[in-house]
């Protein structure tokens, strides 16, 4: 017997992806239901060789299954999240709903899966957000160490960050600008094709966003709340893959070989670091793939034990729905849930 699993949101990329990646990493689904509003009730999503029609959330007993991958945006997940722990299952959520909650564990298993011992507390573990999930796994082994003392973080996000509706806004807008048609902005506050946009989300009364904020605050609780972090977060017209350049201040001096030596080794990080035309990783790169990929490791002259990196990941994978498996892969793991089915233990 494997586990009972429902994912709501199933119908959105974050929520397909999920379906896709518990059948790639064999997780042991005993029963899968797709869950979603009651206007896509009765979609079929695919599941292996398998379709699924989705269930009414208002309708779906969750009593009846053991985990909750949660992909439906913060609105759904603050209505719906605490009364679904209730009534029995581990909910896993992907929006920014619980991140702040003290009894809430916010969880990327590389970087702090002893946070999950607090995972009964409501029956929620947190999902980060997408461009923190990639930064704290290329952190961590460097914290652990040299203890990192400052870190400035530029963001270049994917249009998948913001839904089906930022991938169809770009490829409208482009397919526009070539036929001379509208390439009025939607769904982002300026035009995305051809363009790069400065802002992510909303703006707070200290000039940053909330989005930047989210990457601190995400950084500060799941790493070290000691890390000065300033972040800016630039929206791109890359359909899928988020791209951080990162520079880091240590406590200590840190070699660029030491360090490419130190992430080598590191779960979920990739190195890919040449002093060639194609010796680093771009988005395209890194689409469809596990890893989170560290290139152009190098040292920063201006501050002292300072290097600067590039950190690229698929923001649909492990910035969201990977990140997601994986925390059920460690609820099973530890004990926290229990099956007697095994499975495929995730590598990179």
């Amino acid at each position: 017997m494997g586990y009972r699993v429902a994912i709501v949101g199933a119908t959105g990329n974050v929520g397909r992806e999920m379906l896709n990646i518990l059948e790639e990493v064999n997780f042991p689904v005993d029963e899968l239901h797709a869950i979603a509003s009651r206007k896509s009730k009765g979609v079929e999503v695919s599941f292996g060789d398998r379709t699924v029609k989705c269930q009414d959330i208002e309708q779906f007993d969750f009593s009846k299954v053991d985990i909750v991958l949660m992909s439906a945006g913060g609105g759904v997940s603050r209505e719906w999240s605490e009364k679904i722990g209730k009534a029995g299952p581990i909910v896993i959520d992907n929006s920014s709903a619980f991140r702040k909650d003290p009894d809430v564990p916010l969880i990327v298993p590389e970087v702090n899966p002893d946070a999950v011992k607090d995972a009964k507390k409501k029956n929620i573990i947190a999902n980060p957000n997408c461009s923190t999930a990639q930064l704290v796994v290329a952190l961590k082994p460097l914290h652990d160490a040299a203890k990192i003392k400052r870190a400035v973080v530029s963001t270049y996000q994917s249009v998948s960050g913001a839904g089906k509706e930022g991938m169809d806004e770009l490829w409208n807008q482009t397919k526009a600008i070539y036929g001379l048609g509208d390439a009025t902005p939607k769904k982002f506050p300026k035009q995305i094709a051809f363009n790069v946009i400065p802002f992510i989300g909303a703006f707070q009364d200290d000039g940053y966003t909330d989005e930047e904020q989210k990457m601190w605050n995400e950084t500060h609780k799941m790493l070290d709340p000691n890390i000065k972090l300033t972040v800016t977060c630039v929206r791109v017209p890359v359909f899928v893959g988020h791209s951080e350049a990162v520079t880091v201040e240590f406590d200590r001096p840190i070699e660029p070989d030491e360090a490419r030596a130190i992430l080598r080794e590191a779960p979920g990080v990739l190195v890919v670091d040449k002093q060639e035309h194609d010796g680093y990783i771009t988005p395209v790169d890194a689409a469809g793939e596990f890893a989170v990929y560290v290139s152009r490791i190098r040292k920063d002259p201006t501050v002292e034990n300072g290097l600067s990196f590039w950190v690229v990941s698929d923001n649909l994978r492990k910035g969201a729905a990977l990140n997601a498996v994986q925390i059920a892969q460690l609820l099973d793991e530890t004990g926290t849930i229990k099956s007697s089915t095994g499975y495929r233990t995730l590598t990179v």
